[in-house]
């Protein structure tokens, strides 16, 4: 029987990691490399790191928070891959080949793309060729309007594309990608649960194993995710501010009667 995975995502902002609000606000929380000793500690399934980079300024600062800081995204990757014992993902400021090859060979297991849906949809099927489809996660952003429409974003939620979900999931598929991770802006940071409607619209949509993220606030929320169609299920804030996150995640996943690893 397929077991499920639960992965947590960690935001990296000017080189430091960052909680994230409706993809606008952020906050420094740490430093990317004591996070991912910790998650080795807990054995993980899979770990996700995305760049979220737009700017030099963070939207909110706290000048009490003494962390580790990168310039450059490559270098926070090296020392991750170095001490990582499980499957690494990879995001943000990809929009090459030689990009995907720069991560895959630093030490990613895989990447995840994101605008390349829009601006390079040759990069998501040179890549999977040239490293497998299992190497390849695009990530779909999408906003539910008030009007109940939803509409994808690309640039980090800061441009729109006109398009739906399951158009782009449909696209991402036919393109080569193996995975794709699919995440609601406005549940961002809210810790409401996820938007089940957008996980099972992206579910039927494409036959490729669909990642759900955005807007876990208790970890009986994973089990709604499972139950609308994603095969793994992810979170970013929850890891960091429940203690032993892993281990309860996956009680609450077992209690709802869904196989997960170990």
């Amino acid at each position: 029987m397929l077991k499920h995975r639960l992965i947590p995502i960690l935001l990296l902002k000017n080189g430091q990691l960052v909680r994230s609000e409706g993809f606008k606000t952020h906050q420094i929380i740490g430093d990317p490399i004591h996070e991912v000793r910790r998650f080795n500690e807990w054995s993980v399934d899979e770990l996700i790191y995305i760049d979220i980079t737009r700017t030099g300024e963070y939207d909110a600062r706290r000048s009490d928070h003494k962390s580790v800081g990168f310039s450059d995204p490559l270098a926070t990757l090296d020392i991750v891959s170095e001490s990582c014992f499980m499957p690494l993902t990879w995001g943000g400021r990809i929009r090459t080949l030689d990009d995907v090859r720069s991560r895959i060979a630093r030490g990613a297991d895989k990447v995840t793309l994101n605008s390349s849906l829009i601006d390079a949809p040759e990069v998501i099927t040179l890549a999977a060729r040239r490293f497998g489809s299992q190497a390849v996660v695009v990530s779909i952003d999408a906003l539910r309007h008030p009007d109940g429409r939803y509409e994808c974003f690309v640039g980090n939620g800061a441009i729109p594309t006109g398009l739906t979900p399951t158009a782009l999931a449909r696209r991402a598929e036919d393109l080569g990608a193996g995975e794709i991770l699919v995440q609601s802006i406005d549940r961002d940071g809210a810790g409401r649960g996820y938007d089940l409607q957008l996980i099972n619209d992206v579910v039927s949509a494409t036959k490729i194993p669909v990642i759900a993220c955005s807007g876990v606030g208790r970890f009986e929320h994973y089990a709604d995710g499972i139950r609308a169609g994603a095969s793994a299920v992810a979170a970013a804030n929850i890891w960091h501010f429940k203690e032993l996150a892993d281990l309860a995640g996956k009680r609450a996943l077992r209690k709802a009667n869904i196989n997960v690893r170990h």
